[in-house]
C-alpha cells in the first residue's frame, strides 16, 4: 500500500480489563509500519495508561464516558442510555477527521446497543471492527431477544463492518443472529498471552516471600487469587461464600482479589458482613505497579487462581495465571472450557456453586502432586494454543481485508 495504515482504537469507559489487554496485543504486533492511536476517557486508571506508555503508543483523551454502574430504576436506565448516545455522537464526530481510505477503527461497543453509531460509521465509509468476547443473555425477555437479533442482523448487513470473535464459543453463538455471509467472514482470534513476556516475568521474579510481605501476606498462607472487576458476573459473592466455608476448616487459606476499582461503601459493608477479617482482601491493581510485568509478577503470590464467573468470554487473567504455572479453578460457562479441561489443565466447576469452589481449593491444598501436575499441564496448554502474536496477526489480516475492499 502506498500510504501507511492508521489504526484507531477507541473505548468510552473508565474500567479496564481483558478487552484492553486484547487490543494491546494487536497494537504490539501492528509494529512501526502502522500509525497507531488510542482514544480513551480522561481520568482512565494510571495502570492502563502506563501500559500504553510502556509500548510507546500515542493516545488522546476524550471528555465523555459510559456509565457502567447498575441501573435499578427506569430513570437510571434512561439516564445511562442518554449518556451512551451522547458519548457515541461525540465519538463519531471526532472520528470524522481521520482519512477513511487508510484508517481502520477498532471500537469497544456492543453491536446490539450501538447500531445507530455503527450505521453512521458504515454510511460514511469508515471501516470499523468490533471484538465480541461473548453473547450476553437477554435475561429471559423474548422481546429483548428479538430486538437484539434484529439489530445484530441489521449490523451484519453493513458495509465496512466486521466482527472478530475472541473465542470459538462466541462465533458459534453468533450464528443465529447474523447473516450467513457475514458469519462466514467472522474470524476467531482467541484471547491469548504473550509467551515472551510470560517467560521474562518468570525469569525475573522478585522473591515470593518479599512480594508477599509487601502486601502483608504471610509466607505460609495458602493464597487463592482472583483478578478482574469485583462485580457480580465475575462471581464475587461465590468467592466470598467459598472463603467463609474454608474459614471454618482447620486450614490456613486466604482469598485475595486484585481489582482495577474498589467497591462502593454498600458493597464493602456486605463484604465485611461475611466476618472474614484478613481471610479475604481486595487489592487495587494500581497499588501493584504501573507496568504490565508488575501485575503479572503479582500472580505468582498465589497458590491457586480462582475465577468463579457467571458470564465470560475467555478471560485473559485466567490464561495468564495458567501460563504462569498457577493451578486454576474456573466455571463451565461460555468459552472457559476451551482452556480449562477438568482434572487436566485445571478444575472446572458450575457457576454459582460455592461448595464446589471450596472443594476445588481444598483439593489443591491437600494434594501437592495433583496441584503440580495441573499447573504444568495448564501452562503447556496455554502456551501452545493461546499465543497473542498469532491472534493479533489474525486481527491485522481483517484490517488488511477491509482496507483492500
Amino acid at each position: 500500500m502506498s500510504e501507511r495504515q492508521q489504526l484507531v482504537f477507541v473505548w468510552n469507559y473508565l474500567n479496564w480489563g481483558g478487552a484492553q489487554i486484547y487490543i494491546i496485543a494487536v497494537m504490539k504486533e501492528a509494529g512501526a509500519e502502522r500509525d497507531t492511536l488510542v482514544i480513551l476517557p480522561r481520568n482512565s486508571p494510571k495502570t492502563i495508561v502506563g501500559f500504553l506508555d510502556e509500548l510507546g503508543v500515542r493516545y488522546e483523551f476524550s471528555d465523555h464516558q459510559l456509565d457502567l454502574s447498575p441501573a435499578p430504576s427506569v430513570y437510571s436506565k434512561l439516564k445511562r442510555q442518554a449518556k451512551r448516545i451522547n458519548a457515541e455522537v461525540r465519538t463519531f464526530f471526532r472520528l470524522r477527521k481521520f482519512d477513511r481510505t487508510r484508517t481502520v477503527f477498532h471500537i469497544e461497543v456492543a453491536p446490539w446497543q450501538s447500531l445507530t453509531f455503527l450505521s453512521a460509521m458504515s454510511l460514511t465509509g469508515r471501516k470499523t471492527v468490533v471484538t465480541m468476547h461473548n453473547i450476553m443473555s437477554a435475561s429471559g425477555s423474548v422481546f429483548r431477544e428479538k430486538l437484539w437479533k434484529m439489530r445484530l442482523k441489521t449490523a451484519s448487513r453493513l458495509k465496512n463492518f466486521r466482527i472478530v470473535a475472541s473465542n470459538s464459543d462466541t462465533k458459534e453463538r453468533l450464528k443465529p443472529y447474523v447473516t450467513e455471509e457475514f458469519w462466514n467472514k467472522i474470524k476467531v482470534a482467541p484471547t491469548a498471552v504473550d509467551p515472551v513476556q510470560i517467560d521474562s516475568v518468570l525469569e525475573n521474579l522478585p522473591p515470593r516471600k518479599g512480594l508477599r510481605q509487601k502486601f502483608g501476606i504471610g509466607d505460609d498462607e495458602f493464597v487463592v487469587l482472583s483478578v478482574g472487576q469485583f462485580i457480580d458476573r465475575k462471581g464475587r459473592w461465590v468467592a466470598l461464600d467459598a472463603a467463609r466455608m474454608l474459614a471454618e476448616k482447620p486450614i490456613d487459606v486466604r482469598f485475595i482479589w486484585l481489582t482495577p476499582t474498589m467497591p462502593s461503601a454498600d458493597e464493602m459493608a456486605r463484604i465485611n458482613a461475611y466476618g472474614l477479617g484478613d481471610k479475604f482482601r481486595l487489592i487495587l491493581s494500581d497499588d501493584v505497579g504501573g507496568e504490565r510485568r508488575d501485575v503479572l509478577s503479582f500472580f505468582c503470590i498465589a497458590d491457586v487462581f480462582a475465577l468463579p464467573s457467571f458470564v465470560e468470554g475467555l478471560p485473559i487473567a485466567l490464561l495468564e495465571a495458567m501460563a504462569l504455572g498457577v493451578p486454576s479453578i474456573s466455571t463451565n460457562v461460555f468459552a472457559i472450557p476451551e482452556a480449562v479441561i477438568d482434572g487436566e489443565t485445571g478444575i472446572l466447576i458450575e457457576s454459582g456453586d460455592a461448595e464446589a469452589l471450596a472443594a476445588g481449593v481444598e483439593k489443591f491444598y491437600g494434594d501437592e502432586a495433583f496441584r503440580t501436575t495441573v499447573a504444568e499441564n495448564g501452562r503447556r496448554f496455554v502456551l501452545e494454543n493461546f499465543d497473542e502474536r498469532v491472534s493479533a496477526r489474525t486481527v491485522l489480516s481483517i484490517y488488511d481485508e477491509l482496507l483492500g475492499q
